[in-house]
Parts: C-alpha cells; sequence; structure tokens
C-alpha cells in the first residue's frame, strides 16, 4: 500500500487534542487493511519524525484508528499545526 493509501485522515476531537499535548500521541483514521509497521513507516515518510510506538482498534462503525507516539523531539502539537487542526 501506498502512504497516502493507508492515512485516510487526522482525528481532531478533545480526546485527540489532550493525548497531543500530554501524551505527544497523534490519533489518525487508517485503511482497515494496513498493519502497525506500515503505520509507522507512512506516518514517519509524511511528517519527517520519529515514532516510537502504534496502537490500533477497530471501532463499532468499522473503522479503524492509530494512535501513534512521537519521540520527544518531534512535538505532536507542531505537527497538528502544521495540518491546521489548532
Amino acid at each position: 500500500m501506498e502512504t497516502y493509501d493507508i492515512i485516510r485522515n487526522p482525528v481532531s476531537t478533545e480526546k485527540a487534542i489532550r493525548l497531543m499535548e500530554f501524551e505527544n500521541k497523534l490519533l489518525f483514521d487508517v485503511n482497515i487493511k494496513a498493519t502497525k509497521i506500515e503505520i509507522k513507516k507512512a506516518v514517519e515518510e509524511m511528517f519527517k519524525v520519529k515514532v516510537i510506538k502504534v496502537n490500533t482498534y477497530i471501532s463499532r462503525k468499522g473503522q479503524k484508528r492509530a494512535y501513534v507516539k512521537l519521540a520527544n523531539e518531534n512535538p505532536a502539537i507542531d505537527i497538528a499545526t502544521e495540518l491546521g487542526m489548532i
């Protein structure tokens, strides 16, 4: 899969903003068939950051979301600002 097929869009909810501020995590809607390794590579390629960990879950609606924890030298707030989320 290509990078832009894996990451669909960032999620901007209250919880996502809190995760950005306190835990340095970003939340994305991703392709249902994407693996954690593919998600990690896609985020690193798109935003030129270092990803420490990726957690995924599938919602009741059938959407897959990925919690992406970034390294301390890459603040999630900066990336959210680039994306126009904040």
